[in-house]
């Protein structure tokens, strides 16, 4: 069985979020987001850096959200959420599965960062500003793309999971506009999935 090391508020609400949507059975292994968990010995012997989601196939770890979601799509798929290579959807499909790390996350990171992580003292209003900025600009073109889609290739696809736990994020970090009236209605709808609303109040 798929083990998942987790911890709430964290990249390891997509793997725990795909994993409800596609059915699959799971043990999880609920962590404190907080250093005498994640940096403890016994977690960075799963994960050098001491960080989450690290998923456990047997004899298999890996510990990159990305690459954990496709492989659990491409060994466990259960029935897809990802098109065919041949499908027309697949481009698209590809382009916002890999949009979520390439562009968004980095100035989320930062956000969390300035706004979290960082004691007052040690905060910069600059930094976070910028990217407050970025965060908000990048948007832009996901709300263009979902003008007349429910979700971003169309169905509902693991690029919502990946893609769409930032845009959830985001919108809590109040970087996705009202006028970006697309992208709100898509994060309203991702939040009323059953799939999503178990994945996101473990811990809460």
């Amino acid at each position: 069985m798929l083990k998942l090391h987790f911890a709430p508020m964290s990249r390891a609400v997509r793997t725990l979020w795909l994993l409800e949507e596609l059915g699959l059975p799971y043990e999880l292994n609920q962590m404190a987001f907080h250093p005498k968990d994640l940096k403890s010995d016994e977690h960075r012997a799963r994960h050098p850096l001491g960080r989450i989601p690290v998923l456990e196939d047997g004899d298999i770890t890996m510990w990159e959200s990305g690459a954990i979601a496709e492989y659990i799509l491409e060994r466990h798929e259960n029935g897809g959420l990802k098109p065919a290579v041949d499908d027309p959807r697949w481009p698209a499909y590809q382009q916002w599965f890999h949009y979520c790390e390439g562009m968004v996350m980095p100035p989320v990171n930062t956000i969390v960062v300035q706004t979290m992580l960082l004691p007052p003292d040690r905060r910069d209003a600059t930094v976070l500003a910028q990217a407050q900025k970025l965060l908000t600009r990048s948007w832009a073109p996901v709300d263009t793309a979902l003008e007349g889609k429910d979700y971003l290739i169309g169905d509902f696809s693991a690029a919502d999971t990946m893609l769409g736990h930032a845009a959830i994020m985001s919108n809590r970090l109040g970087c996705v506009p009202d006028e970006m009236t697309n992208l709100k209605a898509y994060i309203a709808r991702l939040e009323a999935r059953p799939a999503f609303q178990k994945a996101d109040s473990v811990g809460k």
